[in-house]
């Protein structure tokens, strides 16, 4: 604010410590701005930088003109004023018109040259003094900006309001649905003709039960559904019941996919919220209809119902004082998780990088630099020994260095995906470069770490920068026109509104983020998690993954607006047109081998999203399909019992399959997918190995700074 006064004259400003003293030998208008700062109301300090301009000009004045309030007529009603400014801001809403019309317009003269506007005569202007100075600001920026912050301030009173989902996108996504069905009549048709047939089947189903107790359901539960497995469920009436939720539950999925017309995107959201809709009114989620719940509520004696009730009003506690679930404190980071030994060896703003000490007396000369996602803390990877992928790698000879991200605050707004890249990909392998010189390095980037990594290794191609030895893709998406389900939440309407929450905070809180993945999957994570916890009274179970899933971290706002819009919406890096340093990049010219992973049961990144870096490059990939979910695929050590994985190896010279071809023809293995992975490095490695380098490098500037795993990890 104050460099935006500057730039407008005004240069005596009060002391950024706030005091309010004036200079007296200023004029009475310059005194003005120079007490602003002073009285300026907190939400306007934190408006961003991209609302400068004449959006920052009337919230100067409106300050300003309580400010003045408050010395003529006292710090109470120069109170009430700024407690008002918002709705002066809104009655600005309903004079636009006015105030474009005052506005002086550029006057075309003789010749093409733009001259001034025509001037009123002195005293013809009857508008209030507070218009006329409002006219000054438009005239100085052309109030583009202006209206622009506006549109910023409206969004983020909607969004917070609504907890950053979009009115407008459920809107749209339903009127186009509704006005195609209601133009369809052979669908219509389709419908009642098999609301008829549903009815028909359960009433004989209904008076074959009554007759008979073996008679077959007229309906089976999906394979993923096992809400209704238990023995209990098949007496009457509870029977009866979800026989009747299963068969509304396949019509309204009939209602809403396949009408003529409707775009994919809308049939996709009104699917899945009336999907969610429906499951909240499913016979499992009520006490009077859940027989397991009732039979518990007979074992404890009511008991159940009322550790159910404590456990809800731990829970409700825990959340709205932002505290980890309940058992979440047995697992303490750097004592019972994350504790493989390391060093911190360099630090900037936004990483530290962690070196962890090897275990091997000899390893192998090509360093390996793991790039986890943000959105996570890194330690995901370090769980507890018996499942940490970085001890495992350490114990195989390899020299491990990993990225632990800053949880960001509100303060780090601006910071942008290609900030990201270079103070984090980019620092970490010069640090790298200077601890292990001359050697090139295996790069592995996890999640939303795998894309940024994909991009930073398309920009050294560019550049001709050959230091990657190889890249390691786990559960990374490159080309973002089909992600799943996660697509719901992810359209133009829906990022505005995001953004509109975001620009309030500087960043998107992590209980939105954790919401969002827990609806994709909310029979699994919210309405089993309730009935076992709330209404039976069962204790939540606690382990070291669930600890770190509750260790949330944030999300700048400029990163992750440029995530979704550049990555999500526009596909630009799938593209070519993502530009980096001012040139367009292309996952098309990185030539370092590839080994990309995928999970089966991912509703973050799903195998097949995953998979279409076949279609991106043409070098040599290695794709492998392994058992589990975007975490526990991914943390799946040997010996882990059930677990599985396809392995497939496409050369260069290769023809691309499409995805269902290659899970017809990649090879079936048993166990974990880590041995595998770690042969494939080692065939990409120096044959021969090399004591293992120093912990730093002090003399270059890189001394010891903390023990693994470090200070930000630590950030809440």
């Amino acid at each position: 604010m104050r460099e935006v006064l500057r730039s407008r004259g005004f240069s005596k400003l009060p002391h950024p410590s706030g005091s309010s003293r004036v200079d007296p030998s200023a004029p009475e208008a310059e005194r003005g701005e120079q007490g602003l700062m002073c009285g300026l109301p907190a939400y306007i300090h934190g408006f961003p930088p991209s609302s400068e301009g004449a959006g920052r000009s009337i919230l100067t004045r409106l300050a300003y003109d309580a400010h003045r309030l408050r010395s003529r007529a006292g710090m109470l009603w120069g109170w009430i004023c700024e407690t008002v400014l918002s709705r002066r801001l809104s009655l600005f809403l309903s004079c636009t018109h006015t105030f474009a019309r005052s506005c002086p317009m550029k006057n075309t003269q003789a010749g093409g040259r733009a001259g001034p506007a025509p001037r009123r005569p002195q005293g013809a202007d009857s508008r209030p003094a507070a218009l006329n100075s409002l006219s000054t600001h438009l005239d100085e920026s052309g109030g583009f900006e202006l209206f622009r912050a506006i549109d910023r301030i409206a969004a983020s009173m909607a969004a917070n309001a609504t907890g950053g989902i979009s009115p407008t996108a459920i809107w749209l996504a339903y009127s186009d649905w509704l006005v195609h069905l209601y133009r369809s009549p052979g669908k219509q048709a389709e419908l009642g003709n098999k609301a008829w047939k549903k009815l028909g089947r359960l009433a004989r189903y209904t008076i074959r039960r009554a007759l008979t107790e073996k008679t077959p359901n007229c309906i089976e539960p999906l394979s993923g559904d096992t809400r209704f497995r238990a023995e209990a469920w098949q007496e009457l009436p509870f029977v009866l019941w979800y026989q009747v939720f299963l068969l509304t539950q396949q019509w309204w999925h009939t209602a809403t996919h396949d009408v003529p017309g409707v775009s994919p995107h809308h049939e996709n959201v009104v699917s899945f919220s009336m999907r969610q809709v429906l499951d909240v009114f499913s016979p499992s989620n009520c006490i009077f209809t859940n027989p397991e719940v009732l039979d518990r509520a007979l074992q404890t004696g009511g008991r159940s119902f009322v550790e159910g009730f404590q456990r809800f009003i731990d829970d409700l506690s825990r959340n709205l004082n932002s505290e980890p679930p309940a058992g979440a404190e047995k697992f303490r980071v750097g004592e019972d998780v994350a504790v493989t030994p390391g060093k911190v060896v360099y630090r900037n703003h936004l990483i530290e990088l962690i070196q962890y000490t090897p275990s091997t007396g000899s390893v192998y000369a090509e360093p390996l630099l793991i790039v986890p996602a943000w959105i996570m803390k890194f330690y995901i990877l370090d769980l507890s020994p018996e499942n940490s992928l970085i001890r495992y790698l350490v114990g195989k000879g390899f020299t491990v260095f990993c990225i632990s991200w800053r949880n960001v605050t509100a303060a780090d707004r601006n910071l942008g995906l290609d900030d990201y890249r270079r103070l984090g990909v980019m620092a970490a392998l010069g640090a790298i470069g200077l601890i292990v010189p001359k050697c090139k390095v295996h790069a592995v980037g996890y999640c939303l770490g795998g894309t940024l990594l994909s991009i930073a290794a398309a920009a050294m191609a560019h550049m001709e920068d050959k230091r990657l030895a190889s890249v390691t893709l786990l559960a990374a998406q490159t080309d973002f026109s089909e992600p799943g389900e996660l697509e719901l939440f992810i359209d133009h309407s829906q990022v505005e509104s995001l953004e509109g929450l975001m620009w309030q905070r500087g960043y998107l809180p992590a209980f939105h983020m954790a919401g969002a993945f827990q609806l994709l999957r909310s029979n699994d994570l919210i309405w089993s998690r309730m009935l076992r916890h709330y209404l039976m009274g069962e204790p939540p179970p606690m382990n070291a993954l669930i600890a770190w899933n509750a260790d949330a971290t944030r999300l700048p706002y400029r990163m992750h607006s440029e995530y979704l819009r550049s990555l999500f919406l526009n596909g630009d890096l799938a593209a070519g047109r993502y530009v980096v340093d001012e040139h367009p990049v292309a996952i098309q010219n990185i030539r370092a081998p590839i080994f990309a992973l995928g999970t089966e049961r991912d509703h973050i990144a799903p195998w097949p999203s995953v998979y279409k870096i076949h279609y991106l490059n043409d070098t040599d990939i290695t794709f492998v399909l392994t058992s589990g979910g975007h975490n526990a695929g991914i943390v799946s050590e040997p010996g882990h019992p059930g677990r599985r994985y396809r392995f497939a190896h496409k050369k260069a010279e290769d023809p691309c399959l499409h995805a269902d071809r290659w899970l017809e023809r990649a090879e079936l293995r048993e166990g974990s997918w880590w041995p595998a992975w770690v042969e494939w490095l080692e065939a990409r490695s120096s044959p021969q190995r090399v004591p293992p380098p120093a912990m730093g490098a002090p003399a270059s500037g890189l001394p010891i700074l903390a023990d693994a795993p470090g200070t930000y990890v630590h950030q809440r």
